[in-house]
């Protein structure tokens, strides 16, 4: 965040409001954008370009998008931040506040493909073996490691999962996703049994006083997505896996192992909650390179 607490201009907030109203943009995402208005405003003020962002002119944005190329910012991290500044522009217009917008001449980054990294089979049940079951803890952690490889959930949709979130007698677990979006996920005998377990043997000693949320912390709250990145960073170390792994690991294995094993692609999708097919067909490209390095390796003339 910019220094000295800086509070963002009246446009860049009420631009903030209108996205969450007309796009029901998550809280994370929202975060970011303005994150990245707010510090794009600040420089401005601080350089003495404009007072505020609204004023800022092409050459403005063109000298503050070349001084964070110049600090090797990710590709990622320069779409969103144009992405970003864009709407921002693109909103005034339509209000009719800017007769011209200055981020046309701004070229968007060409973004690499990059393929997810993922776990082996023989990995991910090491993984899920890792937590001890013998304290509330572990046998939490086990039906939270369960689901998230069962169902290919994101971590935010993970911690933030309710109790009415899973029906046992159905199979299913209703998750909301980005934007706001509901999907109903199977989850798989195996995560089920887990969750029984839990729900049954572990859950009224981590939650005495009662609750809706599904997974809660030690304190009997709502868990942070960071304290459950730590935790499956330290059930790595204890399954033996070196490489680095986090929670979007997990999802990432639901998906190539679906795909690996002939799953429909529209089907991962929907289960996924991509808006986008283009989104989860990188997984057709993971299936690919691994049988590629099969026949590489056990292959006479590979």
């Amino acid at each position: 965040m910019p220094k000295h607490d800086y509070s963002p201009s009246i446009e860049v907030l009420e631009y903030l409001d209108a996205l969450w109203l007309q796009r029901g943009l998550s809280e994370n995402t929202l975060a970011a954008y303005r994150r990245d208005l707010t510090q794009t405003e600040y420089w401005l003020l601080q350089t003495a370009r404009a007072a505020k962002l609204i004023d800022a002119s092409a050459d403005d944005l063109g000298a503050y998008n070349e001084m964070r190329n110049s600090e090797n910012i990710a590709r990622r991290s320069a779409a969103r931040w144009l992405s970003s500044v864009r709407g921002f522009f693109r909103h005034w217009l339509a209000e009719q506040r800017l007769q011209d917008d200055p981020t046309q001449y701004l070229e968007h980054p060409k973004q690499a493909r990059a393929l997810p990294s993922s776990l082996g089979a023989q990995d991910v049940e090491n993984l899920l073996n890792a937590p001890d079951v013998t304290t509330a803890i572990g046998m939490r952690d086990r039906a939270m490691l369960e689901l998230l490889y069962a169902c290919g959930l994101r971590v935010s949709e993970l911690v933030t999962l309710q109790l009415a979130s899973v029906n046992l007698r159905q199979g299913v677990v209703r998750v909301t996703g980005k934007g706001s979006k509901e999907r109903i996920v199977p989850a798989g005998e195996a995560a089920l049994d887990w969750l029984q377990r839990y729900l049954r043997e572990a859950r009224q000693q981590l939650m005495p006083a009662g609750g809706n949320v599904l997974f809660p912390s030690r304190l009997g709250r709502a868990m942070t997505r960071q304290t459950f990145w730590h935790a499956i960073k330290r059930y790595a170390l204890v399954a033996g896996i070196e490489k680095d792994i986090s929670p979007h690991t997990l999802r990432h294995a639901f998906a190539t192992h679906l795909v690996d094993n002939g799953a429909d692609l529209r089907a991962v999708q929907m289960m996924l909650g991509h808006s986008d097919l283009s989104t989860t067909q990188i997984y057709t490209h993971v299936a690919q390179q691994r049988l590629q390095s099969l026949l590489r390796k056990h292959h006479p003339r590979g």
